[in-house]
């Protein structure tokens, strides 16, 4: 069980309510009934009596409830008792990060950093958008680089990095459908997307699936909460054949000759990261990160991407 998820039951419980607690949390309904779901699920136990009225805690929900502030609370006292060791020049940089990235966007800003802040040490997460949004708000991550722009006044975003999606396709298949601007979006009809659960970007999701809907691509049933899509996943889907997956053109993991990366002609699929970090915060080395990582010009296409 990760402090976030013990932050949000206390919640839920203190708050009665899984909409009044999703307004307190600013994540989604749906998202925090997921979790309390899933939360019930790891621990083998009811925690909520749902009721029309709102929710109440279990025998079970009131022992977790108890034990869970005891344990955000000795995490309180213990940042805080070693915080006062530290200096503003001293310290941990804890740094959320999505599963994939360009392979050059924190090398230059995290030199920077260093050069700057010798003693700041950057400790990286890999974690989806919704966690790292949720470890925003609790503490547990100084800066997130996410998949959608924060809702709400308590987080800052500047825009990081813009890619535009290729797809990943069985080399023969995408020997068919390829043309001279690349492959057409409604070519792909008839083929299974491998595509990533909702709960971890949702916003992000809505935009991209959208997008495909539009173009006459069935997605077929969603993928399972909580199910990261990893590289190795993409490959061996996409490899199986009647698929395809999306890639950004700079994407690190090597390929197999068996499959191809194109483009998608007239690039109509944009993934944007943000670098996100709390309204209240007044870390010099987090401004400096942060500064480095502003992408004041969006990415162009590169038609010079890596195809195998």
């Amino acid at each position: 069980m990760e402090l976030r998820e013990m932050r949000a039951f206390v919640v839920v419980v203190e708050e009665g309510s899984l909409s009044a607690a999703a307004r307190r949390l600013h994540v989604s309904q749906p998202a925090l009934s997921q979790s309390m779901n899933a939360l019930e699920r790891q621990l083998g136990v009811q925690l909520l009596k749902r009721r029309s009225t709102g929710v109440l805690a279990t025998e079970a929900g009131m022992t977790l409830l108890a034990e869970a502030r005891a344990v955000l609370s000795r995490h309180d006292q213990a940042l805080a008792a070693v915080s006062r060791h530290a200096t503003p020049e001293e310290s941990a940089l804890r740094l959320g990060i999505p599963l994939e990235l360009p392979t050059d966007l924190l090398t230059q800003p995290i030199a920077d950093l260093t050069a700057a802040y010798p003693r700041t040490r950057v400790l990286a997460r890999h974690m989806s958008t919704a966690a790292q949004f949720a470890a925003l708000r609790s503490d547990e991550i100084d800066v997130g680089l996410v998949r959608e722009h924060p809702i709400g006044h308590d987080l800052d975003a500047v825009l990081a990095v813009e890619e535009h999606l290729g797809v990943l396709l069985a080399s023969d298949q995408a020997a068919k459908l390829a043309r001279p601007d690349g492959i057409r979006l409604d070519a792909l009809v008839g083929l299974d997307w491998v595509g990533f659960p909702r709960d971890g970007s949702p916003a992000w999701y809505d935009e991209l699936t959208a997008t495909l809907r539009s173009h006459g691509i069935d997605l077929g049933p969603p993928a399972p909460a909580g199910q990261e899509l990893i590289a190795d996943v993409k490959i061996a889907a996409v490899a199986a054949g009647g698929t395809f997956a999306l890639a950004p053109p700079n994407w690190s993991q090597p390929l197999p000759e068996s499959i191809t990366w194109s483009p998608l002609a007239g690039h109509p699929l944009v993934r944007r990261t943000w670098a996100a970090w709390p309204a209240s915060s007044h870390r010099r080395d987090v401004g400096r990160l942060v500064a480095a990582l502003d992408c004041r010009c969006p990415a162009a296409p590169r038609d010079s991407a890596r195809r195998q």
